[in-house]
């Protein structure tokens, strides 16, 4: 039995539920490890898939309630199985076996306790593949510290930098400060990018940003903050792929995202994201269609 799952405190929201009991807060989690997949993935940033891959691993729930997720089967719908520790800890060292770049874990907050524990596990096995905490960004920093040591390379969302728009589509507050403090702790841990010769992140921080249709002057201030605060030789991600699912294609309620991104408000991204003048990085082009979007390192 983990104890801090006792009364739960590892996200911003902080419900204090007994999770060992069975109970479940904002995020839907219990005691026990939920993942919906394991995979090999080729199609995250080039510096992360690599050429052998990116080892994934997909855990099911989320402690964001965004309406545009496009993984809400496994996030809002808790699709996925029940596994222990124990079997966490295998299937890191299955996917080792596999001989794939590192260990990607996709929206890991609810359970950070247990991966830490399923780490120790592993490495004294044999463990050493770099593990990647792929995250919506809506973490603690008290937690984000406790990872130290044990996550070599954070890849976080900046969403949002207007509360407003948090709150309407991802039913939260203070998304901004709350993410960009742990954004902060993040590149505390890891601080400069690593690659190894085949140009492969070892150990670093990457930060992406999906741009909403209709709300470009939100992801000119998230590109903003992290010119203005991020290390220049780390790295942002800024993606245009967005379509719509989930409650954005349902509900009228948001019928401003309720379509892709134009031409001209990708343009729009495209010269701010010149202006700032970023030093490394990764931004899909729209293709000459609007359903293609093809990556670019510059």
């Amino acid at each position: 039995m983990l104890e801090e799952l006792d009364k739960c405190t590892i996200c911003p929201h902080e419900c204090k539920i007994n999770r060992n009991e069975g109970k479940i807060g904002r995020c839907k989690s219990t005691d026990k490890i939920k993942i919906a997949l394991y995979s090999t993935h080729n199609f995250e940033e080039p510096c992360i898939s690599g050429k052998k891959g990116s080892g994934t691993v997909f855990f099911s729930n989320c402690n964001l309630n965004c309406v545009f997720c496009q993984n809400y089967e496994i996030s809002q719908e808790a699709r996925g199985k029940e596994i222990e520790i124990e079997d966490l800890a295998k299937i890191f060292l299955e996917q080792q076996k596999r001989n794939l770049e590192n260990i990607n874990l996709v929206t890991p907050t609810s359970y950070v306790s247990q991966i830490i524990e399923a780490i120790k596990i592993a490495r004294k096995e044999g463990f050493n593949l770099p593990i990647v905490y792929n995250t919506n960004g809506y973490e603690k920093v008290e937690t984000i510290k406790k990872l130290d040591g044990y996550v070599d390379i954070y890849l976080p969302d900046l969403k949002y930098a207007e509360d407003d728009l948090a709150k309407k589509y991802s039913k939260i507050d203070n998304y901004f400060e709350i993410a960009t403090k742990a954004i902060l702790e993040m590149q505390r841990q890891v601080g400069k990018p690593k690659l190894n010769k085949e140009g492969v992140m070892r150990k670093g921080i990457i930060v992406r940003h999906l741009v909403l249709p209709s709300h470009i002057e939100n992801s000119k201030k998230v590109l903003k903050w992290i010119k203005e605060n991020i290390y220049k030789e780390n790295y942002v991600s800024i993606m245009a792929q967005y379509f719509p699912c989930y409650k954005a294609k349902e509900e009228k309620e948001y019928k401003e995202i309720n379509r892709k991104l134009t031409k001209e408000e990708w343009k729009k991204i495209e010269n701010y994201v010149e202006k700032l003048d970023f030093e490394n990085g990764f931004i899909q082009e729209l293709g000459e269609h609007e359903e293609e979007y093809v990556p670019k390192w510059w």
